[in-house]
């Protein structure tokens, strides 16, 4: 089973990446770790410097836990592209080596796919906090709806940090909104700021997936 590097936001390598891990090899049972979710937010709420600055933050995270160099990219969606086009084909295996789904079409099918608290793990191997736990961080920013295209909410394609909605989805697969159960679009945050999210259940938290 691949074992990755602990990461806490203290030890998250520099803009430069001087001093990240250099990135560890398969897993032995050839299931190379392909999905996480962000352990920490960048600091600016839901500006994340755009799709490009998303994908650099994905890959920053991925490089300091010693996961494999890979085609990393986040599942949002904005104005350009949407998040299912972004992520490749799939399968996806999670850093312990559990498939969280096959190929696009399971990934957003709610019944198939095996995302969940305990398979949504961050790029370090921790289980995020869900509803029922403090702080509860289970609002995972998508700006997208439930198939993966642009719900019309993407605080200004990732680049607002005040004013503004994202649509988010509930990695716990559990909680309020019009559709608590998803994972990817189950209710709009009140702000596109960090205490905003904060305030409605989230951290700005984002998935991360590779798409090679």
């Amino acid at each position: 089973m691949y074992r990755p590097f602990r990461l806490t936001a203290a030890v998250l390598c520099s803009a430069a990446l001087t001093a990240c891990a250099t990135p560890s090899a398969d897993s032995p049972d050839g299931a190379e770790p392909g999905f996480f979710i962000t352990s920490v937010n960048p600091g600016n709420g839901a500006n994340l410097g755009g799709l490009a600055g998303a994908d650099a933050y994905c890959t920053a995270l991925a490089t300091a836990a010693g996961l494999p160099a890979r085609n990393w990219a986040a599942y949002l969606s904005s104005s350009a592209e949407n998040a299912r086009d972004r992520i490749g084909s799939g399968p996806w295996n999670n850093v312990e080596g559990v498939q969280v789904a096959a190929d696009v079409d399971q990934l957003h099918d709610a019944a198939a796919n095996n995302l969940g608290k305990e398979t949504v793990l961050s790029e370090s191997g921790d289980v995020i906090n869900g509803r029922g736990d403090e702080p509860n961080r289970h609002d995972i920013l998508t700006g997208s709806a439930a198939d993966g295209t642009l719900s019309g909410a993407a605080c200004d394609d990732w680049t607002s940090q005040g004013e503004g909605s994202a649509m988010v989805g509930h990695h716990d697969r559990t909680g309020g909104g019009d559709d608590p159960t998803s994972w990817n679009s189950a209710h709009g945050s009140r702000g596109c700021g960090l205490e905003d999210l904060r305030g409605t259940g989230g951290d700005g938290l984002y998935y991360c997936f590779a798409a090679d």
